[in-house]
């Protein structure tokens, strides 16, 4: 009895690998369309039209790597090959959209030669968004708080995080906080920068904005749905905190809204 011939599943990283070899055969099963649209760069288009030729023409000594959209075509495709006599036989586990998902991680963000000289202006890498100067401050943090809107939703889009923290434990937010920025604000509350980060000293967003009398600030990130009621490590609110009769306002006004919400 002989053993059974069998191919071998592998991630989009390990094909990574196997592509570095020079003589590795590469085959595409999915449709005409989307081969023409996106593909491993070595690929060929494998169909029912050539799939005998391709069987019967490489030489079983060829190692080949097979994939289609999802990684389940190609597990079949692969044990063809196996059993024709392949001896090294790969199938792409998650197909092309896990090849695609890899290399759009690992690929560099693409830039605009405006930001790409906005980050040189300021001695940032192109090739590192979450560098940090002076103070632990990403380019996301500086372009937050100059209020430069256009720079910092280009660095969203290139990748940049929201929510990475500076040297004090504040976030990108925070800094649109500083310079007051309305349109900054804005966008960073829609990429997700959290509302309600606390700082290492427990203060948020709210309560930085109430303290020093920010009062378009404050009722930008109330309207956002930031919670009026978390305390710093020394107990203080954000009413505590309100610097001007136009943030007690409004701080007031949410807390007598939460408080008829909870009753």
């Amino acid at each position: 009895m002989t053993n059974a011939r069998i191919f071998r599943r592998i991630d989009a990283a390990t094909a990574s690998q196997l592509l570095a070899r020079d003589n590795v055969l590469v085959l595409d099963s999915r449709d005409h369309d989307s081969f023409g649209q996106a593909r491993i760069a070595s690929a060929r288009r494998l169909s029912s039209d050539n799939l005998d030729a391709t069987l019967l023409g490489t030489p079983k000594t060829t190692p080949v790597l097979l994939y289609c959209y999802h990684g389940n075509a190609s597990q079949i495709y692969g044990q063809m090959f196996a059993d024709f006599g392949f001896a090294e036989v790969y199938s792409l586990d998650g197909g092309f959209e896990a090849w695609q998902q890899l290399h759009l991680k690992t690929a560099p963000p693409v830039l605009s030669p405006q930001l790409a000289h906005w980050l040189q202006q300021h001695g940032y890498p192109c090739n590192n968004l979450e560098s940090v100067a002076e103070h632990g401050m990403t380019p996301l943090m500086r372009a937050s708080k100059s209020g430069d809107t256009a720079i910092v939703f280009e660095l969203i889009q290139a990748g940049a995080s929201p929510h990475t923290q500076n040297g004090d434990g504040n976030h990108a937010l925070w800094l649109a906080c500083v310079g007051a920025n309305p349109d900054t604000l804005d966008v960073l509350i829609r990429a997700g920068s959290a509302l309600d980060h606390q700082n290492d000293n427990g203060a948020t967003c709210l309560m930085y904005a109430a303290s020093t009398g920010k009062h378009a600030v404050v009722e930008k990130l109330l309207a956002a749905g930031a919670d009026p009621q978390l305390k710093t490590l020394d107990d203080f609110s954000a009413l505590d905190m309100a610097a001007t009769i136009e943030c007690l306002r409004l701080l007031r006004r949410v807390e007598k809204e939460l408080l008829q919400a909870a009753g």
